[in-house]
């Protein structure tokens, strides 16, 4: 018995399946490159703080697509 159900609709689109992998790449390497941010704060307030804000505007993009990949309609 499995935890996860399988799609009914399994994603047939390689354009989907792209966007799902972008998706996550934005979200992890924004979430990334914002800790490293706050690390380097203590060496350079400048390129920590601007490092911080591109990366969680990276990851806010990853979260934005997250919602334009809900809407996204799979046809056959």
């Amino acid at each position: 018995m499995s935890f996860f159900k399988p799609s009914a609709d399994p994603v047939s689109n390689k354009n989907i399946a792209r966007l799902q992998a972008l998706i996550w790449v934005l979200i992890y390497g924004g979430l990334l490159i914002l800790v490293l941010g706050l690390s380097m704060e203590r060496l350079d307030d400048a390129i920590g703080w601007s490092m911080v804000v591109i990366g969680g505007i990276i990851a806010a993009i990853g979260f934005v697509l997250i919602y334009v990949r809900s809407r996204i309609n799979v046809g056959s």
